[in-house]
Order: structure tokens, then C-alpha cells, then sequence
């Protein structure tokens, strides 16, 4: 997968099975309406090789793309709200 920015609205949440801060934001996202595209790190390693560029060499999940290019690593909910302005 190549890193492409989310819509407008919406985040992509670079994540992997076992997370458990994922799993989390995930529900959070969902119970808000919040739009997200998940993608498992460990099966994608272009997303993988994204997610070590934005933590200085590591894989640290949740890592979340804003739809202004930029990224935050494991944002709360109100955090990921504040950046989409909703």
C-alpha cells in the first residue's frame, strides 16, 4: 500500500492485531462516526516503513495520518477530533 492521504473527515490508522490502544481508538472512532481506514502494519510493509519514519525508527501503533498530511502516534479521541475540527 502507498501512504495516501484520508479524505477530509476521515483519518487512516496504522495499527495491528494485537494493540490494544488500537482496538480502543478504534471503538472510540466508531461510537463518535468518525471515519477510518485501518491498515495492519504487519501485513503491509510500505505502511510499516511509514509508520518507523513518523516514530524515529520504531513501530509505534496506534499512528494515525490526518487528512492534512501530517501524523500523531497513539492520539486520544478528543486529540484526533481537535485535528478533523468536529
Amino acid at each position: 500500500m502507498t501512504t495516501q492521504t484520508p479524505a477530509p473527515g476521515t483519518i487512516t490508522m496504522y495499527s495491528t492485531t494485537w494493540c490494544g490502544y488500537c482496538r480502543r481508538l478504534k471503538s472510540q472512532l466508531s461510537s463518535q462516526g468518525i471515519g477510518f481506514t485501518e491498515v495492519n502494519i504487519e501485513h503491509d510493509p510500505g505502511s510499516a516503513a511509514f509508520v518507523e519514519k513518523v516514530n524515529g525508527g520504531n513501530q509505534t501503533v496506534p499512528t494515525v495520518l490526518f487528512p492534512d498530511g501530517s501524523a500523531a502516534t497513539n492520539p486520544s479521541l478528543a486529540q484526533v477530533k481537535q485535528r478533523l475540527g468536529v
